[in-house]
């Protein structure tokens, strides 16, 4: 962009912060951070594991209510909450996941350390969803009319297992209507996720006839199958470029410390910039666990073929990428500059991957302030300077969603 043409950028973006109504949403917003940061608070003491995300549903649904939004959950527990604009049928999405990776019972009570909160979920995402509660009342509290209708949904199923089943869901119903899809997740102002990564999840599942751990030594043993795949494929070359990954994150099996296993199983988790590549990882892996219980049988004194594998996929993420020249692209660029702060893209797997698969315009950001430890028992959000991070998001819905008089 030329100076020129990004000069007169942030000057439509500088005209819109001055709009009588926008101003009286950013005014809010400056006086009222530390009550978002209650509600923020409030979110994350309610557990939310996967496929458990109903009672935060719920109380998101109230705080969506109270902001003047026309509210209902669907069935597979997205809270939706609409605030209709003055007739287009466009829709612009500011969606933000309710699920936390955290299993049951995972003590979520929130501790303040200094300007610190510290809680599991605290940032990914209580400052997603806190943002979607701060921005959604400020176009209340400023009486903001838009052109476009703007949707703002607590989604289920981001995370883990969860195979980005609400974000699917949302853009099915909205379809053709969606404009942009803007995902809130987590917090910081300074990335732009435009890129969604693929990915695969998987179980692997050996079986066998068990035993005894004296009486039947030598027998087939699946974890130390399991374990030979494991070490077998970590010793694969994952390259730089596109930039892959893989995860065993969860391994189980057994009964007792002196009983072979009949069953054990581990759960993986595979990435990558490219599908193609996403192939290879795939075809290696089931090759490592099959040699795994190759030489696991040929190290057992029964010879036997007594050893069984099954591999169940858990999920799929498909990738994505939104064009250098997308004007959703632009407009964030643009009340950056307005704004003063500077961004980066990023690549990563959020519920933007799936409108961004279908050709719909979708960017992840985050809702202001810092944290870190996401997805650890550490994870801490300072929300100091947060103001900045929901201004980011209003504007940038307000200059999508066109502002009436």
């Amino acid at each position: 962009m030329s100076t020129l043409s990004a000069r007169a950028a942030e000057e439509s973006i500088e005209k819109l912060a001055q709009d009588p109504g926008c101003a009286r949403a950013i005014d809010w917003i400056d006086k009222s951070a530390a009550w978002i940061t209650d509600q923020q608070i409030s979110l994350t003491e309610i557990p939310a594991p996967e496929f458990k995300e109903a009672r935060r549903g719920e109380a998101l649904k109230k705080l969506f209510e109270a902001n003047g939004l026309r509210v209902r959950v669907d069935k597979i527990g997205n809270v939706i909450g609409e605030r209709p604009g003055a007739g287009a049928k466009e829709v612009i999405l500011l969606v933000a996941h309710l699920d936390t990776v955290f299993p049951h019972g995972t003590n979520v009570t929130v501790k303040r350390n200094a300007s610190r909160l510290e809680a599991p979920g605290i940032a990914d995402n209580g400052a997603g969803l806190a943002a979607l509660v701060g921005v959604s009342r400020a176009l209340s509290e400023g009486r903001v009319r838009t052109t476009k209708t703007l949707v703002f949904a607590g989604d289920v199923g981001e995370e883990g297992e969860g195979n980005l089943r609400g974000i699917r869901a949302l853009v099915d119903e909205f379809g053709p209507r969606l404009s942009a899809v803007i995902a809130i997740d987590g917090p910081s102002i300074e990335h732009i996720t435009t890129q969604g990564i693929a990915s695969r999840r998987f179980e692997v599942t050996i079986t066998g006839p068990g035993g005894h751990s004296w009486s039947d030594f030598g027998t087939p043993n699946p974890i130390t199958a399991i374990s030979r795949g494991i070490v077998k494929f970590s010793s694969i070359r994952v390259p730089d470029e596109p930039r892959s990954s893989y995860n065993f994150g969860v391994i189980e099996g057994g009964t007792s410390v002196n009983s072979i296993p009949s069953r054990a199983a581990v759960k993986i988790d595979l990435r990558s910039e490219e599908e193609s590549e996403l192939d290879r990882l795939e075809s290696t892996l089931r090759e490592s666990m099959q040699a795994g219980i190759k030489d696991e049988i040929g190290a057992s004194r029964s010879g036997a073929d007594a050893l069984r594998m099954e591999i169940t996929s858990l999920g799929s993420r498909p990738s994505g990428k939104l064009p250098e020249d997308s004007p959703l692209l632009e407009t964030v660029r643009n009340v950056d500059r307005f704004l003063g702060t500077r961004s980066r893209l990023e690549r990563s797997s959020t519920d933007a991957n799936i409108p961004l698969s279908q050709g719909i315009p979708a960017v992840a950001i985050g809702g202001g302030g810092k944290g870190s430890g996401s997805h650890t028992l550490a994870e801490w959000y300072d929300p100091t300077g947060r103001e900045l991070g929901l201004k980011r998001v209003l504007l940038i819905a307000l200059a999508l969603a066109g502002v009436q008089p």
